[in-house]
């Protein structure tokens, strides 16, 4: 399933529902009614899941109607970010800055990423041109839990997660490379779009292998795979629960591939008027435009 925060056209309500080829599935025309993503994502119920795997077409709004809104727009805690996650990107990254990004990793690199409202698939991204010279963007598989987890071992880590939904992680490279910390480089207002849905675990392998592509003006950028990552979800889940609670709805993105903007020579940044397309096998496209 495809669970979506979305509203009405021409109102400002924010409905829960299930994304359909054939239309969204209003969970209040069902009779679930939960006030966010969040506290759906930690209360709803198998018999709940059931009713909603029934859906009648009669049940349906066009899609026409509706306009997507990030999944949860408003994340109650920093999303959780993995840097240099995957080796190519590594490559490239260190390339570009090596007293920034060199060395290699015996362990993973976590940073968090403020999110104050997480920006809707086909909304516009500020680029902040005031202050970033050099704006940049990284397609993410990002895992969604979905329940309170601590001290789990990685046999059991996909017994927390919830869904799986896309991160576009935009970051302003001169920012996050004058700092040792990357937080307010990957935390500017618009740099966390987020969507266009979850789509829930059941609906792939474990572990996910799964397409992920990057576009900017229609011109193919990143293009790899989610099983590439150098620590993979299990270890990720694993070693964040030894010494933290991650609770119902938390947020971790996993990493980028290669092809980011600053990997080329010379570098690919974003510009004002740039559309750009994050893309992953099962979930769909986050399409943003830069403002």
């Amino acid at each position: 399933m495809k669970f979506i925060t979305y509203k009405i056209n021409k109102t400002n309500v924010e409905n829960l529902g299930i994304y359909t080829e054939k239309g969204i599935l209003p969970l209040s025309n069902l009779n679930i009614n939960y006030t966010d993503m969040t506290e759906l994502i930690e209360k709803i119920t198998p018999k709940e899941l059931k009713e909603i795997s029934s859906y009648s077409k009669n049940d349906l709004i066009p899609i026409s109607e509706a306009a997507l809104l990030a999944p949860i727009p408003h994340p109650k805690q920093d999303i959780i970010c993995l840097g240099i996650n995957y080796f190519e990107h590594a490559l490239e990254a260190a390339k570009y800055k090596k007293e920034a990004f060199g060395g290699k990793q015996k362990f993973p690199i976590y940073f968090s990423k403020r999110v104050t409202k997480a920006v809707a698939p086909n909304d516009y991204i500020d680029g902040h041109f005031d202050i970033v010279d050099s704006l940049d963007y990284e397609s993410e598989l990002a895992v969604v839990i979905k329940k309170d987890s601590k001290n789990i071992p990685p046999e059991k880590a996909f017994e927390c997660i919830f869904g799986y939904t896309i991160i576009n992680d935009i970051s302003a490279r001169n920012i996050q490379t004058r700092h040792k910390q990357w937080y307010f480089g990957k935390s500017l207002d618009d740099f966390t779009p987020i969507g266009p849905c979850i789509t829930t675990s059941d609906e792939f392998s474990t572990p996910p292998k799964l397409k992920i592509l990057s576009r900017v003006n229609g011109e193919l950028r990143q293009n790899s795979t989610t099983d590439l990552m150098i620590f993979d979800i299990p270890y990720i889940i694993s070693d964040l629960t030894k010494g933290m609670t991650l609770k119902a709805g938390t947020i971790i993105a996993t990493g980028t591939p290669a092809g980011v903007g600053m990997g080329f020579t010379p570098p690919k940044f974003l510009k004002s008027g740039d559309v750009v397309e994050c893309e992953i096998e099962g979930i769909g496209i986050l399409k943003n435009t830069i403002k």
